[in-house]
């Protein structure tokens, strides 16, 4: 949001907080309404003016869509079909989507391209593509086209430290490694007889302001007359999970406390992206790609977090 705003464009947020923190948003841009209500948006979406939506409201843990498919499903997939109900009745026909790598499901080589097959291992990753799918559809029928980025491990917070990732429960890696730093508790690193040098995952880490710019980018191909696409937003470059804990250690210089626990049902071993056809057709490149720097921001937010 800062960053469109920063860049001359006019938002309006739609965020029922159940996941979302109302001191992100100023008070006069939040509208706080359910996606599942089809004509609130619809109306919303009307007395706005709206030009195009960025579609970011979704369930991300891959371990609980395992053991909770239709909580997945339902926000997901239906709260996806309400909101393009709802773009439709209104007359919006620009949507960017997030998307992401899980639709690729456990790949066995990189980098992964965009003509990679779809084949998800989880609910979550199955959720996704069945968005991608309707979007299709909707393109096909009701002309309503749309960007879907296929985001690789979205890491990192604002460099100047006033926004950065506040999950509850935590599930992502850099905030977790952090918050053992802090704490002293141990992390549990999930597997490490992985078929990977360290044996542990391998991801591929992209800075939050770099993604944040992919989508501002994509806004502006569709509403410059851009066909429907899907594009891998990634550094190319993959990092294991031992390979973070090292960097945590370098940034912080503390000692980061792990144990090696069993796999996490539906991790694919490794997962690395090739961006070069965002970065040919769009123009994007990445400011931020060392994961050093990447911690950085991240520890400097955990530590203005933690007061």
């Amino acid at each position: 949001m800062r960053m469109l705003l920063n860049q001359g464009h006019d938002v309006t947020v739609v965020d029922n907080l159940s996941k979302g923190y109302r001191h992100n948003v100023p008070a006069e841009r939040l509208h706080e309404i359910d996606l599942a209500d089809t004509q609130a948006i619809a109306a919303l979406l009307r007395e706005k003016k709206c030009e195009a939506v960025i579609h970011f409201a979704a369930f991300i843990a891959v371990g609980e869509s395992m053991r909770e498919p239709a909580k997945y499903f339902t926000n997901n997939v239906c709260g996806s079909l309400s909101l393009l109900d709802a773009m439709t009745q209104a007359g919006v026909k620009h949507l960017v989507f997030s998307s992401t790598a899980a639709v690729y499901g456990d790949v066995k080589k990189s980098p992964i391209t965009e003509d990679f097959p779809i084949q998800a291992v989880n609910p979550y990753g199955e959720s996704k593509v069945m968005v991608e799918t309707l979007l299709g559809w909707f393109d096909q029928i009701h002309h309503l086209t749309s960007v879907c980025l296929r985001y690789f491990n979205a890491s990192g917070c604002d460099p100047e430290g006033g926004l950065g990732e506040e999950h509850e429960p935590e599930t992502h890696l850099i905030p977790l490694v952090l918050r053992a730093v802090q704490t002293g508790k141990p992390i549990t690193v999930f597997g490490g007889d992985y078929p990977t040098p360290d044996g542990t995952c391998i991801r591929d880490y992209i800075h939050v302001n770099d993604l944040a710019q992919a989508h501002i980018l994509a806004v502006e191909y569709l509403i410059k007359g851009g066909a429907s696409d899907q594009f891998n937003v990634g550094t190319g470059t993959g990092h294991s999970v031992l390979e973070m804990i090292h960097a945590v250690e370098e940034v912080t210089g503390k000692k980061v406390p792990y144990v090696v626990g069993a796999r996490r049902e539906g991790d694919p071993p490794s997962l690395v992206a090739s961006s070069k056809k965002l970065r040919e057709r769009l123009g994007w490149a990445p400011r931020y790609e060392e994961l050093k720097v990447i911690v950085e921001h991240a520890w400097r937010f955990a530590n203005k977090r933690a007061g």
